[in-house]
């Protein structure tokens, strides 16, 4: 008969611990519940449950703290936590110190029972491997990543799932979605936050100059080498270094990276000293990398080495209910740059927010709200005082002045011809004015003509035919 499995429900919340218990009582699962946390501990440790799901807001410890307890008690321990309020810092640290997932707990009514099989499976092939693992210490780290989202606890988990690993991590998304901050992320939660995380964007940097900015360079290696230059890998030892864009990398530093990689060592650009470095390689690309072995404008085997774990980083419009709060996260940043109180976000103004696709992802963000504080005349944001799309990006844009007054000087036209000829059928007047201008602004071309003005060629044809019978008449 198989062995009955029991799971450990802690949390403050007895209506919650009642329904929980209904959903996951089986005759081949005992749950046990609890109501604080050092009673959940105790219980722990007498029951030595297959599963335990806490909730992070517990007394007298919280529930990371039980976390911790827990994992240093038995390291191979299931642990589920939950929260109402699941912060960026909190699920990473969770992850990291060896949580087996994160839930918030408004996805717990469809979510439970998935969950907690996944974990119980997950505890049921520990066992039979017999494998171990060594627990995880805490360690605090201001962190910028900001998302409420499903989608962004899912990176924030794999952030904490291999911060404390050595493996290369590739992480994809497009330009502005954030990248760097999630390869600054896994830097500081892993044990080389105490030495430097260098960025490097690949793209920024000419082909020919991007060898000696890695790798560094003798001194007259080349035209221009006056000096000894010490690349970033021998910077970053013990260290770790993020390449931005590295899809548009040259093939011959790729080579090179290559050999980082696999023998820890390189020279410089004209020396001949093999140096060596201890470098954690994080890189992030825009481009489908797949595509780029494909062409053979990438290394296959390069590939394979920076691609041992992928993060994807979905683009702000598939995450929209992380826009009011990464827009109130921003606000208040630019508040405590100026030392004054942050602006407020009117409901008008978020649903523009969010209604906005932002091509330009969460840097588009940022800087549109930049501008909306630099301009604002009260301390409400309004969505007239959110400029979005081009507007964001021209200060003064003249053209929508010129625009205004080209329809003013149209209208102030029509009007004066009206007034000179009152016998002048004014709609046909301006049929023919538009079709010639149109014809003019294609180059004579009907079938763009038409879709100029909207209607088909056979109408254009006719309108063409009427026009050069009125100039005929008026000729004659």
């Amino acid at each position: 008969m198989a062995k009955q499995q029991k799971i450990l429900l802690v949390d403050r919340d007895t209506d919650f611990l009642g329904w929980a218990r209904n959903q996951l009582q089986g005759t081949k699962t005992k749950v046990l519940v609890e109501s604080s946390s050092d009673a959940g501990y105790k219980t722990f440790c007498l029951e030595e449950p297959d599963l335990v799901m806490a909730e992070m807001n517990l007394h007298p410890f919280s529930g990371m703290d039980l976390l911790a307890k827990i994992r240093k008690h038995s390291p191979n321990a299931m642990v589920i936590l939950t929260s109402a309020f699941g912060t960026t810092q909190s699920v990473i640290e969770a992850m990291k110190m060896g949580a087996f997932d994160f839930v918030r707990k408004e996805q717990l009514p469809f979510t439970l029972k998935v969950v907690a099989d996944a974990a119980l499976q997950a505890a049921a092939e520990l066992r039979a491997a017999n494998t171990f693992t060594p627990q995880m210490t805490v360690e605090q780290h201001r962190d910028e990543i900001v998302g409420q989202s499903e989608a962004m606890q899912q990176v924030f988990k794999m952030i904490g799932r291999v911060a404390g690993s050595e493996a290369a991590v590739m992480v994809t998304g497009e330009s502005g979605s954030g990248k760097e901050l999630v390869a600054c992320a896994i830097h500081n939660y892993s044990a080389r936050s105490n030495k430097n995380f260098l960025a490097i964007n690949c793209a920024a940097i000419p082909d020919n100059l991007l060898e000696s900015e890695l790798f560094g360079h003798e001194k007259g290696a080349f035209t221009g080498a006056a000096t000894q230059r010490i690349g970033r890998f021998e910077q970053c030892d013990k260290g770790t270094l993020f390449l931005d864009e590295i899809g548009e990398m040259p093939l011959q530093v790729q080579s090179k990276i290559l050999r980082v990689l696999q023998e820890g060592e390189f020279s410089r650009v004209g020396g001949n000293q093999t140096l060596h470095a201890d470098v954690r390689i994080v890189c992030a690309t825009n481009k489908n990398l797949e595509d780029e072995v494909a062409k053979k404008t990438f290394r296959e085997d390069l590939f394979y080495r920076l691609n041992v774990v992928r993060i994807h980083i979905p683009p702000l419009r598939q995450r929209v209910e992380d826009i009011r709060l990464l827009a109130e996260y921003f606000l208040q940043r630019i508040a405590n740059q100026k030392h004054r109180p942050p602006l407020k976000l009117s409901e008008e103004a978020i649903r523009v927010l969010e209604a906005y696709p932002w091509p330009g992802n969460v840097r588009e963000l940022e800087n549109t709200l930049q501008r909306a504080s630099v301009l604002a005349t009260a301390d409400i944001l309004l969505p007239k005082d959110i400029p979005l799309g081009q507007i964001a990006s021209d200060p003064a844009p003249a053209h929508s002045r010129e625009d205004a007054q080209s329809k003013d000087h149209a209208i102030e036209t029509l009007f004066q011809v009206a007034a000179a000829d009152p016998t002048l059928p004014l709609l046909p007047w301006i049929e023919r004015e538009f079709t010639l201008r149109a014809m003019q602004k294609t180059g004579d071309n009907q079938v763009r003509a038409a879709k100029l003005l909207g209607i088909t060629r056979a109408t254009l044809r006719k309108r063409l035919d009427r026009n050069s019978s009125l100039a005929e008449e008026s000729d004659e």
